[in-house]
């Protein structure tokens, strides 16, 4: 069955490193991607954009693009978005056989431990790590900063292309090809101190986050869902 990958944020606002990120996971290892948007993510601040608005920029980043689509899932449930919350009902829809994974940033594998009910995670789902340019996912170092995650990681530890062959349990990490230097934070800071912002991010979501003046100091109000 074709692995399904799923990668949430606030994507606030995503930009092209979020889509450089999700392509390479499709290419790499033949999967479908969601792109899952948080309306209240508990580890972050809360967004600088309505939920509807980063939704609707994602659907323009993604549109055209074979293999990834926007779940808006997180953004009807009331209360915080869990990632548990959501593998549970995406596995109350699709069943208990579609190989899952939820993709993390390496540079946040140290902290799955502060996650909602984190152990609980594998028993839906694979943990897949991407390991940004630059960046490597050390065992020993882990072990010394989280040990709580090495110990529980170090046995389901296999190569991302073996996912696919169970609906969950394992983990892996999957290098990208490339440094990307976007960032969110980056972003909105270029865009309210009126720098050059727009190659950062796909033309439509550049004419978009124009058209509604979002990041600016006076935004319009909220686009509907």
């Amino acid at each position: 069955m074709r692995l399904l990958v799923c990668y949430g944020g606030t994507f606030d606002p995503v930009h092209n490193g979020h889509l450089a990120i999700a392509c390479a996971v499709r290419d790499a290892l033949a999967a479908d991607v969601r792109l899952i948007p948080a309306a209240d993510p508990p580890h972050k601040d809360e967004p600088h954009a309505d939920a509807r608005h980063r939704a609707r920029m994602l659907d323009l980043a993604t549109a055209g693009e074979p293999g990834i689509v926007v779940d808006r899932r997180e953004l009807r449930r009331d209360g915080p978005s869990y990632t548990i919350d959501t593998l549970h009902g995406l596995r109350a829809e699709l069943g208990d056989e579609l190989p899952i994974a939820w993709l993390i940033g390496s540079d946040s594998l140290a902290a799955l431990d502060s996650w909602h009910r984190w152990r609980e995670l594998f028993g839906v789902a694979h943990i897949l790590a991407v390991e940004r340019a630059g960046s490597h996912v050390d065992a020993a170092s882990l072990g010394r900063h989280a040990p709580a995650v090495q110990s529980e990681i170090a046995p389901r530890w296999r190569p991302a292309e073996q996912l696919q062959a169970s609906p969950s349990g394992g983990f892996a990490v999957l290098p990208l090809p490339c440094r990307r230097a976007e960032s969110s934070t980056e972003l909105r800071r270029r865009i309210l101190a009126g720098e050059p912002w727009q190659d950062w991010v796909p033309p439509p979501v550049a004419a978009y986050i124009g058209q509604h003046r979002l990041y600016a100091a006076r935004p319009w109000p909220p686009a509907p869902l």
